[in-house]
């Protein structure tokens, strides 16, 4: 029951690739399921001995539950390829599958770094996530910022990791695409219709709450970009509806 399997989903991930495995090295095992990679991500993978399966990508939620499913361990630990486990939290795991006094998940929080810079604000000084976690009792729901449904008490780790979430202002913008395109298709699938409330409203009220309301204007010029792209990736996500809804017609 103490045994850990860390689970990587990766997709493009050749810059995380290494630092991600080596992170999680305490696991007992590491599995790599992958979205069929077309830089080198699989051959730097394969050289640090891990199980690595392929996947076509279909949502978030899926994929993660995929590979719990072929995970051997009945403890898993869900690493993003751009999070890191720092030596504390692997202390704080290791503790918990020992002695898990009875929770079947443990939340982690995240300190967050932007284009190599720490943000302490923008909304990000609340982040967490449910990354340890029993297999029988949790899995994940939602095509888009999944989360953990879990059918019993959920813990707290005390330290964080590390999340270096977007290596430039480029692959920002891409991945705020990426999931506006997955959020356009599950509002399109509920027949959501687009009106001038969710393109003239909704990404200045996206701004005003992570500039002004989660305090990213203490973050200085990178609080506003954060801000700024985030209203963005409102506004593209209703634009990718409104496109989807066009073609029906």
């Amino acid at each position: 029951m103490t045994k850990i399997s860390a689970i990587i989903p990766t997709l493009n991930e050749e810059i995380h690739m290494a630092e991600a495995i080596k992170s999680v090295s305490f696991a007992d095992e590491i599995i790599v399921i992958d979205s069929f990679s077309e830089d080198k991500t699989i051959e730097i993978a394969e050289k640090l001995n891990v199980k690595i399966i392929k996947r076509k990508f279909d949502d978030f939620s899926s994929q993660k539950n995929y590979a719990i499913k072929q995970a051997t361990h009945n403890w898993i630990y869900i690493l993003d390829a751009d999070e890191r486990v720092t030596p504390k939290v692997k202390k704080e795991i290791l503790e918990a599958v020992k002695k898990p006094k009875d929770f079947v998940g443990f939340y982690v929080r995240r300190t967050f770094y932007f284009c190599g810079r720490k943000v302490n604000y923008s909304g990000f000084q609340r982040d967490k996530v449910i990354r340890l976690f029993l297999k029988e009792h949790c899995k994940y729901s939602g095509l888009v910022h999944e989360k953990i449904i879990s059918n019993g008490k959920i813990g707290f780790f005390k330290n964080k990791i590390d999340h270096f979430s977007y290596r430039n202002y480029d692959h920002y913008i891409s991945k705020l695409n990426h999931y506006a395109a997955i959020r356009a298709e599950e509002l399109h699938e509920s027949g959501k219709k687009v009106n001038i409330y969710h393109v003239m409203v909704k990404p200045g009220a996206r701004f005003f709450i992570h500039y002004f309301i989660r305090l990213g204007f203490l973050d200085g010029f990178t609080g506003f970009l954060v801000a700024k792209t985030q209203a963005y990736g409102v506004l593209t996500r209703y634009i990718k509806l409104w496109l989807l809804n066009s073609e029906m017609k």
